[in-house]
């Protein structure tokens, strides 16, 4: 979720931003790490996920996609990649800051939480115990986030997976697309083109999830 797009294995961004993912300043919008909107480009989680270096993810593609029916879009990013769920269990570090992030972006009242997004799991297809597990700390993360922001029926559009070269990685993707929550949907990233790492999306990928995640929005949730 936090977007590898474009960054190669010297851990080098390339700086190509496809026109999906292109800055519009009068409408789409960052919450950046100081808790202040600014207008958002790519990388979106610039020293938001700040150990790794970031590329093209699905969130500005999205935003694109979304901002002529929605008008303003505000992007939240709190992605840090290589997580498993359970780091982002209520109490921890991730989840909190997530929380307060989210909590921050619409203190004002100037805007409303329209959907999370959420792109996760090749760390938990590492190990049995770890998929295993993976359902119920996904439907606990909804519960935890709906109640804490009291939006008790808050759109999560997941995306499964596209990567299978970990062990359980079908079965994480078996649980992300048989999670039956209300207004939880899923969006299957199997297919979409992958780097040399048989891991993270290309730029152009990423690009076209985010699209993907749009129409996902719009024909569940809409405007």
């Amino acid at each position: 979720m936090a977007g590898r797009g474009g960054v190669d294995k010297s851990k080098i961004w390339d700086g190509v931003v496809p026109p999906e993912c292109s800055p519009d300043p009068s409408k789409i919008y960052r919450l950046n790490a100081r808790l202040q909107w600014e207008p958002a480009l790519e990388p979106l989680h610039h020293v938001i996920d700040d150990k790794k270096t970031c590329g093209v993810g699905p969130g500005m593609s999205f935003a694109n996609a979304a901002k002529e029916s929605m008008g303003v879009v505000g992007l939240v990013p709190c992605a840090v990649g290589g997580t498993a769920i359970k780091e982002w269990g209520r109490g921890t570090p991730l989840y909190e800051n997530m929380v307060k992030r989210a909590a921050t972006a619409v203190q004002d009242g100037a805007g409303e939480i329209k959907a999370l997004l959420w792109y996760q799991g090749e760390s938990d297809a590492l190990t049995q115990h770890d998929a295993e597990s993976y359902k119920e700390n996904m439907e606990t993360l909804v519960h935890n986030v709906r109640a804490d922001l009291n939006l008790p029926s808050l759109p999560v559009i997941q995306v499964a997976i596209g990567s299978v070269k970990d062990k359980y990685a079908e079965k994480i993707r078996e649980i992300q697309k048989g999670i039956y929550l209300p207004n939880v949907v899923c969006v299957d990233a199997m297919g979409l083109k992958l780097k040399e790492d048989n891991l993270h999306l290309t730029t152009e990928a990423q690009a076209q999830l985010g699209r993907m995640l749009a129409d996902a929005y719009f024909a569940n949730f809409g405007p």
